[in-house]
C-alpha cells in the first residue's frame, strides 16, 4: 500500500453510540462519503492511528495486533449489535513509530481489538477492512491543553501517509437519551445541545485555543452535554496533531436523539481540500 502523496488532514468524527451501526442517519452518510474523499484527495491511507473514547488508559498504550476485531463493549443496547463484525489487520509497525514520537514513550502490547467508537466509524469510512489500524489508548485524566500536546507530538505521522483520527462525540449526556427509551425520531435538537456545539464552532473558528482548553468552564451547558469528558477529549488531541495555525474546520453536523451531537472536524491546512471532495 504506498503512502499517500500529500499530508493527511488530522479527524475527529463522532460516534454517538453503538446504534450508528444499525442506525447511520444523516452522520452514517458522511461517514460513508468521507473514506473516498480522503482517497481522492490525499492517497489511501497506510495506516489508521486510532485514538477513542473507549480504549482509556493511566498512559499511551499501543494495541499492537497484527490483527483486529471488533469488540462489542456495551450493554442495554439492540442485541443486533452483537452479530456485526469489523475485522481489520493491525499496524505493530507503526507502533515502533509512535514511541519515537511521544516524549514519555508508549507501552506496546501485542493484543488488540477495536472498540465500538472505532468499528463503528470505520464500517462506514472503509468497509472492506483493509486499511491497518493500531488504536492508541490515552488517559481521561489529561487536560485538554495535554491531549493537545500529545497530538502535537504525533503531528509528524500525517506527512507519513498515516491517518490521525479521534472518535468519540460533540455532545455526550447518554442519561438524557436512556430517560427518553432510546427512540429516535427526528426530534428536534435541545436548546443546551445546540448552544454548546456552536459554542465548540465558534472558538475553533477563531483559533480560541486558550478557551478551547478552558471548556468545561467557559462553554454553556458542559457538564450537561458532557457529565464526563472523555468523548470530547478525542478532539483535542486530532487538533493538536492539526497544529494552531490552521482553524479547526467543521466537516458535519447533526444531532441523534435529539441530543447526541454526531459533528465531524478536520484539522491542518490540508482541510479544506478534503471539505472540497466531500461536496
Amino acid at each position: 500500500m504506498s503512502t499517500a502523496p500529500t499530508p493527511l488532514p488530522a479527524l475527529f468524527v463522532s460516534h454517538g453510540s453503538p446504534m450508528i451501526a444499525l442506525q447511520p442517519g444523516a452522520a452514517g452518510a458522511f461517514l460513508q462519503r468521507l473514506g473516498p474523499a480522503i482517497d481522492v484527495s490525499f492517497g489511501r491511507p497506510r495506516a489508521i492511528l486510532a485514538l477513542s473514547a473507549h480504549s482509556l488508559a493511566r498512559e499511551p498504550v499501543a494495541l499492537a495486533a497484527p490483527r483486529h476485531e471488533a469488540v462489542h463493549d456495551f450493554g442495554n443496547f439492540d442485541e443486533r449489535l452483537f452479530s456485526l463484525r469489523y475485522d481489520a489487520p493491525g499496524a505493530p509497525e507503526l507502533a515502533a513509530r509512535v514511541a519515537q514520537l511521544l516524549p514519555g514513550g508508549v507501552h506496546v502490547v501485542d493484543h488488540g481489538g477495536l472498540d465500538h467508537g472505532i468499528w463503528t466509524v470505520l464500517r462506514y469510512v472503509y468497509p472492506r477492512g483493509d486499511v491497518p489500524v493500531l488504536p492508541l489508548a490515552w488517559s481521561p485524566q489529561a487536560s485538554p491543553a495535554l491531549l493537545f500536546a500529545l497530538g502535537q507530538a504525533l503531528s509528524a505521522l500525517r506527512n507519513e501517509g498515516v491517518l490521525v483520527l479521534g472518535t468519540g462525540s460533540i455532545t455526550h449526556n447518554l442519561r438524557r437519551v436512556f430517560a427518553q427509551g432510546m427512540h429516535d425520531h427526528g426530534q428536534d435538537e435541545i436548546a443546551e445541545s445546540r448552544a454548546f456545539r456552536e459554542w465548540i464552532r465558534q472558538r475553533a473558528a477563531s483559533r480560541d485555543w486558550e478557551a478551547l482548553f478552558d471548556y468545561r468552564r467557559q462553554a454553556p451547558h458542559a457538564l450537561d452535554m458532557h457529565p464526563s469528558d472523555e468523548h470530547l477529549l478525542p478532539w483535542y488531541i486530532a487538533a493538536g496533531a492539526g497544529g494552531r495555525d490552521a482553524a479547526p474546520l467543521r466537516l458535519h453536523e447533526s444531532v441523534t436523539f435529539g441530543v447526541l451531537g454526531m459533528d465531524s472536524y478536520a484539522f491542518g491546512t490540508e482541510s479544506a481540500a478534503l471539505e472540497a471532495a466531500l461536496h
